[in-house]
Order: structure tokens, then C-alpha cells, then sequence
């Protein structure tokens, strides 16, 4: 089966459509999937639902789709560097299913092993726990979590080879591994793209059996969600 695909547009010819669920890979900008981002903003879908750890910023990440309306609720961790997203909530426009962070994390990573639930302590007695079920486990008082899957993952990687194996690097592993598997379809996007057996196995992060489609992306801005330098002598 063909897995490499010429750019961003081939690769989600036929995947996308109106109000699906789409998780996103990356860590705050590190990581994210610049190109597939911008091909589903050119497809015009929308009422989508994302799951991703952060909602972008203003004009950049998953941004670009609140700015276009192409969101209407956001499944995340961290949402702090987005006003757009800020009014959008406030004003009743977009719905926010708000996680702790390892708890998002292991939403995920739940869903792509077929683990339809599971209970942790986090968040008991706060918000997070409203009106989800609570247990008791050895004296300590646990909520329930589902696992999280979606119509469509689109990650990142650093390598990839033409089977769709991928290597991630540094902060960019967070979140893309777990979504690669919690996809039932996987889209992938690399820097690198090189030939089978070029990887070294010990090396790979993602079995290429999790991804779909693979395309080497172009022209990553990669930008610094926050610039901190030190002040001249």
C-alpha cells in the first residue's frame, strides 16, 4: 500500500468532512504539524472537534482554524497563549473540554490501546470531577477518565522513511507518539524522509503499522512561543 503522498493536500484528499474529530500532535508549537494544519484550513472544513494539548496562538498552530471558525470545541490541556481562543470561549462561540495535562496524556495513550476507561486521583474534588463517576480504591477516592480516539491524527516527526516508521525529536515526542495510535487514520509529516531500513529499529518511536500517510513537509517556521533572552550587560 502506498503510504508517501506528494504534499499535505494529497494526503488528506478523502479524509476530511465536516464536524470530525481531529487530534493534533506537538507540545505547546514545538511539533506540530504546520503543513496538515494549513491543508485543513484551505479544505474549509469545519465544525471539527480538536483534541491537542494546546489550542495554538493568535494566527499560528492550531490558531489559524479558531481564527477561520473552522473549530468549534477544543478538547486540550493548556490554552493560555490564545486570545482569539479566549474570546471565543468567553463569548459562548466555542466549546472547551479542559483536562489536566496527564490526564490528556493518558487519555490518549488509553484510546490507542483499546482501554476504554480508567481511573486516576487527579482532579478529584475539583471541577475536573464534575459529574464523572467516583471510586474507591484502597481508601483513596479515584475519578473516572475515558479514552480519547479520533476520526483523524495529524503528527510530526523529525525522520520518517517511506513506511511511515517515525523518529521524533527532543520535545517534539511529546503528544505525537500516543495520537499516532489513537488515529483511525494517521497522517504523518516529517522534516526527513528516507528510504525503508535507512532507520535504525532500535531508534523508532512510531511503528510505521500506526501511520496512514506519510509526506515530507516544506517551509517550518517552527517559532518560539515564548522568546526569554538575557538582558545586556
Amino acid at each position: 500500500m502506498k503510504k508517501v503522498y506528494a504534499d499535505a493536500a494529497s494526503a488528506l484528499a478523502g479524509l476530511l468532512r465536516d464536524n470530525m474529530t481531529i487530534m493534533a500532535g506537538g507540545f505547546g508549537l514545538c511539533g506540530i504539524p504546520e503543513n496538515l494544519i494549513l491543508a485543513i484550513k484551505e479544505s474549509g472544513v469545519k465544525g471539527l472537534t480538536a483534541i491537542s494539548n494546546n489550542a495554538g496562538v493568535d494566527g499560528f498552530g492550531l490558531g489559524v482554524l479558531l481564527n477561520t471558525r473552522q473549530i468549534a470545541k477544543m478538547i486540550s490541556s493548556y490554552v493560555g497563549e490564545n486570545k482569539e481562543f479566549e474570546r471565543q470561549y468567553l463569548s459562548g462561540e466555542l466549546q472547551l473540554e479542559f483536562n489536566p495535562q496527564g490526564t490528556l496524556a493518558e487519555r490518549i495513550r488509553a484510546g490507542g490501546a483499546g482501554i476504554p476507561a480508567f481511573y486516576t486521583k487527579t482532579g478529584v474534588g475539583t471541577l475536573v470531577a464534575e459529574g464523572k463517576e467516583l471510586k474507591e480504591f484502597n481508601g483513596e477516592t479515584y475519578v473516572m477518565e475515558t479514552g480519547l480516539t479520533a476520526d483523524l491524527a495529524i503528527v510530526k516527526a523529525w525522520k520518517g522513511d517511506k513506511e511511515g516508521n517515525l523518529v521524533y525529536r527532543k520535545t517534539a515526542r511529546n503528544f505525537n507518539p500516543m495520537m499516532a495510535t489513537a488515529g483511525r487514520v494517521t497522517v504523518a509529516e516529517v522534516e526527513e524522509l528516507v528510504e525503508v531500513g535507512e532507520l535504525a529499529p532500535d531508534c523508532i518511536h512510531t511503528p510505521g503499522i500506526f501511520v496512514d500517510r506519510i509526506i515530507k513537509g516544506t517551509h517550518y517556521e517552527k517559532r518560539i512561543e515564548q522568546r526569554t533572552v538575557r538582558k545586556r550587560a
